[in-house]
């Protein structure tokens, strides 16, 4: 029996068990409470929820005497029952467990409640009573027992489908209303279909609509398109029906009710917004709720805007009047009114519309009209004089205009300008700059009033500051901007804090994520850590695994570690395997709590030492941890606690092995009998509904369930081919051709829209290209399909206005260039621009979006050459460009040459760190940009300083083994995590590698948080080295060190590391012969080696934010759509193009794109040939589970488990 169901029904078994050495007592039935002797006949019906529900009940009214167990018992006994207490507590736990795990059951068995059964119910879900029960030796915890039920996935749902079809008949409705609530805000918005609104009483009172009114706004961004119109009509009803307006010339729409439809007013039609009456909408907008309710309509369209405008213009309030713009909340976004508007009010306007950021679209529009608010706005006057006031519109500003501003009109306005969120990078430097330029040195004081500007200091100005005041910015509330900063300047100030001879008084002060960049080597220096100083810090894995190790020697308390934030990453098996079983037991909620943080290679020790110690206990989503004859072994009836455990967790993340995810697959449509009955199975199987296969999706899904369904798999983000054309065909099926959608359908299918063809889209682009192209701004996680792009770019280019460039170019004479506008609302889409269009650009056009056009994935060789001229006719020539130029290329700067690279200014640490983020550099352009920063600075590799080191990034993989040799080792040493991130050549890592045995050693001596720290340098090891390791740390080599090593060095480790094929238990020995023919298997076959690689995955994985943004693999991008873009970089890269760089991750915690399985390897993928356009190296390979904690709402005090 689970331990959900023992908590369930011990407090039975309990107190019967209080009174099980009494013998039956003839006249029981006669001093026995009526509602104790219906428990008792309920009991021996099998009617356990009621007799719980009696015994609740019962008790709110009376105090529980010690004797009332033995008179139970003594009923039971005189009605003859054949119950022993071991067959009561057998049968009661089955029945519990069905209304646990079947929650349709659970639906049925409240069904058949009596009225007063069911009003306690219900008072248990509604009150908040902390307090338990206590019935002598029985604790019956109700609110965890309630919170548990709540969080149950199934049962949420049969609590909110009986509330709605008997609480208004037996609780007065302001009670429903709060337990209505309760349970929909649990239900992310999944429960309201469209057809709940049918089982919504239409006679509420009034105070209980407005509250269940307040609901429904609570979770309208979580409510479907279609739940939300549904919803709107049937709250219009009730509002219609009490306004008595049988007149249909008279609105029901009075202030009133504008008020309780809150952000549902958007669904207004616009014939009825006109017809509100100018009384009514002129007293709304004098509420003082008014602009909060008018600043959350984020999905409002122009045209009812516009609308709500004129109805409020013709009100008693004055449009130009500065209070009434205060009132129009997110209406002001589309007050396009401009005549006769003076400086002061355009400035008021301005200051306003900063929320227009929150709109869902037209964001296109409102940019424009911040642009020409903001001529108004300085007209007359200098921008230095009006700088202050212009709020967050000063983003429109050009580099020129910033230029033009003077240092004193920047620091008078910097109290505007630190807030302003939406900063391009190049402005941010020219500002920080300017702002220098009054403060003459930055101190403390000045540094704290730069704000989000403070990522325009410069690295070396960083390094400049007296230390005192940097410890005072670590401390103070501007150290959250540090996040913002570059890894150059990042290292730039922890240079600073932590110099030779004082490391110790600097980095305990570090806080938060900034403390991720800490080296391994400055940690060892310091010696006066504790757990509680690390509670509020971000870790690496390595350093987590010194630290770790480090106070486990000196804290005798695990539970102190454990809980001490992320150092809980550091765990090591062999602290997991010397835990003793009681300790083990008793801290494994540690783990349990902290299991996003953990590895799948902490998850599988924790999952044999739990087989160890108590396997029958043994929650049921670590047997997936273990190998797939455990798995095999979950009985039928273990199926549903099992797919809720896996559901909450996120499969991709969690198992790395392809072969051992399909097992777990198949358990799964095992455990579902390949079928997906109903809502309630689409609740438990939670996230493995995005790993069903794509013949359940297309047939296996019943109707009754696929609403459900598809609001899961909307968040699903790796769908396969076959998966999304199952989902496809469904679509089709229910909804019928795109052509035929409404407006509603396509903004709930939004993230589905990529499914579908062109032909198919069009249809959609021209009948909603708003709603499709916010559906297209959504899609930043990968870059959409072409025809998706296409649609999009199609619907952009049909409905802007289309104007001659004014280009003198050549060729340009007639062509439609783009425009701001539409590079805007395009995004990725921008890459179906022909190279001729983007050429035509008019220069302003060109300015004020080449951050915009340099940050776009999916351009293509042409595409980038092209831009690169415009930047020539623009700025012209590269000796030219200053540093907020090169840095506002972005992409565009890869398609300088040699010869243009060498003619950049590149003095600056900070110029070269914003190019060596590109990751496709060739390695003679690498090498012109570590050449051009060397001359142009004046610096030797001998003078380069950590923080120089870390802005070279990829260029240091151009260096040859006589210049990295020069780098001095003190540098060197408190940047290795960063250089480890690098997929240099074997040679410039083999010189890496001796850099670091002058830090750390000879391997031999090095341990897993320096084979975690070293990262792809630990691939510089001889076979020698390789064999000298301790074995137990070959799965700390990270994914990227595997990648890189030669093939016979490769082969070693995959023999040494072939012992991982074993869990942990039989590692330790117990079965001497499997781990010799494991040995074995491995040296003679690849699946060896490429388990010592998932091993190595299996350490360093979890999900975590790593510091170290690493190369990605330049898959010779094209142009995403349109015929005829030419591919990157050809098929057959000559060693000239050869990229320095390829496919890596985020550090140790992120090697899905390096677990790529090398059977006939051929060259190491570090400084090997490029992949075949198209291909890929990532990998299907992850690990990562997490577990359900049981619920725990009973608590006994003396043991009677064994009575």
């Amino acid at each position: 029996m689970s331990q959900e169901t023992r908590t369930y029904s011990l407090f039975l078994f309990l107190f019967l068990s209080h009174g099980v050495a009494s013998h039956a007592v003839p006249d029981s039935r006669q001093d026995l409470h009526p509602l104790l002797q219906k428990m008792a006949e309920e009991i021996i019906d099998g009617s356990y929820l009621n007799a719980l529900l009696d015994l609740i009940q019962f008790q709110s009214s009376h105090v529980w005497t010690a004797d009332l167990s033995r008179r139970v018992l003594a009923y039971l006994n005189s009605r003859n029952v054949a119950f022993t207490i071991r067959s009561l507590q057998a049968v009661m736990g089955n029945h519990l467990e069905q209304c646990l795990y079947r929650p349709q059951k659970l639906l049925e068995d409240l069904r058949e409640t009596d009225a007063q059964q069911f009003r306690t119910a219900m008072k248990c879900l509604l009150e908040d009573k902390k307090d338990p029960l206590e019935l002598e030796d029985i604790i019956i915890d109700l609110g965890e027992i309630r919170e548990q039920a709540l969080q149950s996935p199934g049962v949420n749902r049969s609590l909110f489908l009986i509330t709605l079809e008997r609480c208004f008949q037996v609780l007065n409705s302001l009670e429903c209303v709060e337990i209505l609530g309760r349970l929909l805000r649990g239900s992310s918005g999944s429960f309201l279909q469209p057809d709940v609104t049918g089982r919504l009483p239409q006679d509420l009172r009034e105070d209980a609509f407005k509250n269940l009114s307040a609901v429904f706004k609570e979770l309208y961004d979580q409510t479907s398109a279609h739940s939300q119109r549904a919803l709107y009509s049937w709250m219009a009803g009730i509002l219609q029906t009490s306004s008595n307006a049988t007149d249909n010339s008279v609105s029901w729409v009075s202030a009133e009710n504008l008020w309780i439809l809150g952000r549902y007013m958007v669904h207004l039609s616009f014939e009825e917004i006109m017809k509100i009456s100018p009384i009514e909408i002129g007293l709304f907008i004098s509420y003082d709720n008014a602009t909060k309710q008018l600043d959350t309509i984020y999905d409002i369209t122009p045209e009812l805007a516009q609308a709500f405008l004129e109805r409020i213009s013709s009100s008693s309030f004055d449009m130009r009047n500065t209070s009434t713009i205060h009132r129009l909340g997110l209406l002001v976004c589309f007050y396009k009114d401009l005549e006769l508007l003076d400086a002061a009010v355009a400035q008021v306007r301005l200051h306003q519309m900063i929320k227009c950021s929150r709109l869902r679209g037209f964001q296109a529009g409102v940019q424009k009209l911040k642009a020409d608010l903001l001529d108004i706005a300085t007209e007359n006057q200098t921008l230095s004089e009006t700088l202050g006031s212009l709020s967050d519109a000063v983003v429109g500003l050009t580099h020129d205009q910033l230029e033009s501003l003077s240092p004193e009109a920047v620091h008078g306005a910097i109290s505007t300008l630190n807030q302003v969120s939406s900063w391009a990078k190049s402005q941010v430097i020219i500002l920080s700059a300017k702002y220098l330029a009054h403060e003459k040195v930055l101190s403390f004081y000045g540094v704290s009033q730069m704000g989000v500007l403070l990522a325009g200091v410069g690295t070396q100005a960083f390094y400049g500051m007296d230390r005192r005041d940097l410890l005072q910015v670590l401390r103070s509330s501007i150290s959250l901007h540090l996040s913002d900063l570059s890894p150059a300047q990042q290292q730039g100030v922890l240079s600073k804090m932590i110099e030779a001879g004082d490391a110790t008084s600097g980095v305990v002060e570090i806080q938060g994520a900034f403390f991720k960049e800490v080296s391994l080597f400055d940690l060892r220096r310091e010696p006066r850590f504790n757990a509680t100083d690390l509670k509020e810090k971000e870790l690496r894995r390595s350093q987590a695994l010194f630290l770790y190790e480090l106070l486990s020697q000196t804290t005798r308390r695990p539970a102190e570690l454990l809980s001490a934030g992320q150092l809980v990453k550091g765990v090591m098996c062999s602290h997991i395997d010397a835990m003793s079983a009681d300790s083990f037991l008793a801290h494994f909620q540690y783990f349990e709590n902290s299991l996003s943080l953990l590895s799948p290679y902490q998850v599988n020790c924790l999952a044999w030492k739990y087989w160890d110690v108590a396997r029958s206990t043994m929650p049921p989503f670590l047997l997936a941890a273990l190998p797939a004859r455990y798995l095999a072994a979950v009985p039928a009836s273990r199926c549903v606690p099992f797919l809720i455990s896996l559901g909450k967790s996120q499969l991709d993340s969690l198992v790395l092995d392809s072969h051992k995810k399909n097992s777990i697959l198949r358990k799964v449509q095992q455990c579902l009998n390949n079928s997906i009955a109903d809502e309630y199975a689409v609740d438990i199987v939670g996230n493995l509904l995005c790993h069903l296969p794509a013949a359940i999706l297309h047939r296996g899904v019943s109707p009754r369930a696929w609403a459900t369904a598809l609001h899961g798999l909307r968040d699903c983000p790796d769908l396969s081919p076959e998966q999304k054309a199952a989902v496809r065909l469904r679509l089709l099926e229910q909804h019928g051709l795109p052509q035929n959608w409404t407006a509603e359908t396509t903004k709930d299918l939004g993230p589905f829209l990529v499914l579908f063809s062109g032909e198919e889209l069009s249809s959609i682009a021209t009948k909603f290209p708003d709603i499709l192209q916010q559906a297209a701004s959504k899609m930043a996680r990968t870059p959409p399909p072409k025809e998706f792009l296409w649609a999009v770019f199609e619907s952009v280019r049909n409905s802007s206005e289309r104007r001659p460039s004014s280009d003198p170019s050549p060729g340009c004479h007639g062509v439609a260039a783009p425009s701001s506008e539409d590079i805007f609302k395009l995004a990725e889409a921008n890459a179906c621009w022909a190279p001729e269009d983007l050429l035509c650009m008019e220069e302003d056009t060109f300015i004020r979006n080449v951050e915009l056009l340099g940050a776009l994935r999916g351009l293509s060789r042409p595409q980038l050459m092209t831009l690169k001229e415009k930047a020539v006719q623009v700025w012209d020539t590269p000796s030219y460009w200053r540093e907020h130029h090169i840095v506002s290329l972005g992409r565009i700067a890869l398609a300088l040459n040699e010869s243009e690279l060498e003619q950049l200014d590149l003095s600056s640490i900070d110029t070269v760190a914003s190019l060596s983020q590109q990751t496709e550099w060739t390695p003679g352009q690498a090498k012109a940009i570590l050449q051009g920063f060397l001359e142009d600075s004046g610096y030797s590799i001998q003078d380069l300083k950590s923080f120089h080191l870390v802005g070279l990034g990829a260029t240091l993989c151009a260096m040859n083994v006589t210049e990295i040799s020069l780098i001095r080792i003190s540098e060197f040493r408190v940047v290795a995590a960063r250089i480890g991130t690098l997929l240099c050549s074997i040679h410039v890592l083999a010189e890496f590698k001796r850099k670091a045995e002058a830090v750390f050693g000879n391997p031999a001596e090095w341990s897993s948080s320096v084979l975690q720290e070293l990262g792809t340098i630990a691939a510089g090891v001889t076979k020698e080295e390789l064999r000298m390791l301790d074995e137990d740390l070959m799965p700390y080599f990270q994914p990227s060190a595997i990648q890189c090593l030669p093939d016979e060095i490769f082969r070693v480790g995959a023999v040494r590391g072939a012992d991982r094929l074993l869990g942990p238990r039989e590692r330790r020995g117990r079965d001497p012969g499997s781990a010799r023919a494991a040995q074995r298997a491995a040296a003679a076959e690849p699946p060896a080696g490429a388990r010592w690689r998932q091993d190595s995955l299996l350490a360093g994985r979890a999900p975590e934010r790593q510091p170290h943004p690493h190369p990605r693999l330049p898959f010779s991008p094209r142009s995403s759509c349109g015929p005829g873009a030419l591919a990157w970089l050809p098929p057959a890269a000559s060693d000239a193009q050869r990229p320095v760089v390829s496919t890596g991750t985020h550090g140790p915690s992120a090697p899905k794109q390096l677990a790529k399985v090398r059977g006939d390897r051929g060259a190491s993928v570090c400084g090997g040939p490029l992949p075949r356009p198209g291909t890929s190296t990532r990998t299907e390979r992850s690990w990562d589970l997490e577990i359900e904690k049981a619920p725990k709402g009973i608590i006994i005090k003396n043991d009677l488990a064994n009575s």
